[in-house]
């Protein structure tokens, strides 16, 4: 999509108007996004496609955001991490909300990185992905825009300037790692 990565550098340049032209040009494909991640949260979400493409988006281009994005692929890339966050604050306030900030490992039989997350879970896939970060940042940068921003593996490999083989790899290992650290029963 040359045209997308010309609407990025304008409004890296700071053209006027450069803004709202990547929003026609993105939107659809966001809130599909979006609808997507929703999907697999649990049916009673409050939080709706079009508020969580609205506060990634606020993440993305808001006051003190950087906007420096190359291209598509680097935008999506982007747009994956503030959807995770997004999503992961929304658990952390409802579990606080319901639970007066206190909440209880929730285990997990199988973690499917496809499949239905809850709010709580997403919670503990954001820590999860938090402590692999520590020591593999790239596998945790492959989980984050695989899961969260739906892209695929060649998709992923241009937006993290890496192979497809690598990705493969480290989206196992880091699957593997994440089943493991998910279902450990002592909680931490």
């Amino acid at each position: 999509m040359p045209e997308v990565t010309q609407i990025l550098q304008d409004v890296r340049a700071g053209r006027p108007g450069a803004t709202d032209e990547l929003v026609a040009a993105l939107y659809h494909e966001l809130r599909t996004l979006a609808r997507r991640d929703l999907a697999a949260e649990r049916a009673s979400h409050t939080l709706q496609p079009t508020a969580l493409v609205h506060e990634a988006w606020m993440r993305l281009f808001g006051r003190d955001a950087a906007t420096g994005f190359e291209n598509r692929a680097h935008f999506f890339s982007a747009a994956s991490t503030a959807v995770r966050r997004v999503l992961a604050d929304h658990a952390r306030k409802r579990q606080a909300e319901k639970r007066g900030g206190s909440r209880g490992r929730v285990p997990l039989e199988d973690v499917d990185l496809g499949g239905p997350v809850e709010s709580e879970d997403v919670l503990e896939l954001d820590g999860a992905l938090e402590r692999l970060a520590s020591f593999a940042p790239e596998q945790a940068r492959v989980v984050e825009v695989r899961f969260f921003g739906g892209l695929t593996t060649p998709e992923a490999a241009r937006a993290l300037g890496i192979s497809e083989s690598t990705v493969e790899r480290h989206w196992r290992v880091a699957r593997a790692w994440l089943r493991g650290e998910l279902t450990r029963p002592d909680g931490s």
